[in-house]
């Protein structure tokens, strides 16, 4: 069965005029237009091409390789705007239509804008959309505590961001869980932090655990190395200023300290930390 908007493997059956007739296992066809074929293809032979409908509105064939498939988040920039809505560049040769109802903000040519991809299923047209909670679902999660999970950042609320999860459930990181500026639109990687009876997710940016401490730890002994063996910070710093220079917290930082210390890496004094003799040649 043709999908629209996603990657298939189909046979070529025959080649015409305008390009290649592919078939799939049911028997169904579709056209790969010869100049949305990226080599001369031959009777036979298995390609991978994305289904989508052209400029008249036939189901078709690319071996364009499209920015983002159905069900899927990604930030896309704006081509053209007209009284109908908004023409996002995806990479195929037709422009994915972003609607004015499914629009947050105003928007201008060269923008660009974080949007889910559907079937809007009156029109049987792919679309997307910025309105993109309404298609995020935690009823029945596919994540769990402490797994490494692939976050974009959506709106800022009072308490933190609110962020998709794997593009499928929503989630929020607090504001004392960032030690780096982020934007809504923006891609990262996230680690599920607490998974609560109803369902909502809290996130951090850090690993969870004694990963997150070795990790944290490597990047103090990095910065010792960068700072000739001395660190003037320790447990009784400012909170703020560890977090400015070293973008964790006073607690992290604590445990850190604690295991490079515990491993004989460094020497903990009253004005700072040292690279143990044995490091630091």
């Amino acid at each position: 069965m043709l999908t629209l908007g996603t990657h298939q493997i189909l046979g070529v059956d025959r080649i015409t005029e305008h390009g290649y007739v592919l078939k799939e296992d049911r028997g169904e066809e579709v056209l790969l237009p010869g100049k949305l074929a990226d080599r001369k293809l031959q009777k036979g032979e298995n390609v991978r091409v994305f289904i989508y409908k052209d400029g008249e509105e036939r189901i078709t064939a690319t071996m364009q390789e499209p920015k983002v498939t159905l069900h899927h988040l990604a930030s896309l920039t704006v081509k053209d705007l007209n009284r109908h809505g908004a023409f996002l560049d995806w990479g195929l040769d037709k422009d994915l239509f972003l609607p004015h109802s499914e629009q947050t903000t105003r928007l201008q040519e060269g923008q660009p804008c974080l949007v889910y991809v559907y079937l809007d299923e009156a029109t049987d047209r792919l679309a997307a959309s910025m309105k993109i909670d309404r298609f995020l679902d935690n009823t029945n999660l596919s994540v769990k505590e402490k797994e490494q999970v692939d976050l974009w950042i959506l709106d800022k609320t009072d308490l933190g961001y609110n962020v998709a999860i794997n593009g499928k459930h929503r989630g929020l990181i607090y504001h004392n869980e960032f030690f780096t500026d982020v934007s809504p639109g923006d891609r990262t990687t996230g680690y599920i932090k607490q998974i609560r009876p109803d369902n909502k997710i809290d996130v951090t940016l850090r690993p969870i655990g004694y990963a997150k401490v070795e990790g944290r730890a490597e990047a103090i002994l990095e910065q010792l190395r960068r700072s000739d063996g001395f660190l003037d910070l320790h447990d009784k710093s400012d909170p703020g200023e560890i977090k400015k220079r070293l973008k964790m917290s006073k607690k992290t930082f604590k445990k850190a300290i604690g295991l490079l210390y515990r491993k004989d890496l460094i020497d903990i004094r009253d004005n700072g930390i040292y690279l143990t003799a044995a490091i630091a040649e």
